[in-house]
């Protein structure tokens, strides 16, 4: 699988995927750039894989990466069950065109 480095250090990256995901899961679907999306999808498919599993292990890997206890609990409780019969596949990325400031390109990652 291919690294997104987003010319940022490890730290940096990881704590922009967090906050990514974590935005996903509590709001639906968020605006950010193209790369961005395409970096966030898995991680936000595995962290609804978590969710299906439903056991008090991975409620923990979920709450170690996700940056709000209030996000774990929705995940867990309202976010999941929506995909109980769904195997993968739970995000999709919309191309939205480019960003005015600076022509980057924008995107929208939901959950389907």
């Amino acid at each position: 699988m291919r690294q997104h480095k987003l010319g940022r250090t490890q730290a940096h990256r990881r704590a922009l995927f967090r906050s990514l995901v974590t935005a996903v899961v509590m709001n639906g679907r968020i605006q950010t750039t193209e790369s961005k999306a395409k970096a966030v999808k898995p991680l936000v498919d595995k962290m609804i894989t978590l969710g299906k599993r439903g056991d008090l292990h991975a409620r923990r890997q979920a709450a170690a990466f996700l940056t709000k206890p209030e996000a774990v609990q929705k995940l867990f409780d309202e976010v999941a069950p929506r995909y109980a019969e769904r195997n993968g596949g739970y995000t999709r990325v919309l191309k939205l065109g480019v960003r005015r400031g600076d022509a980057a390109p924008i995107a929208l990652i939901e959950l389907v």
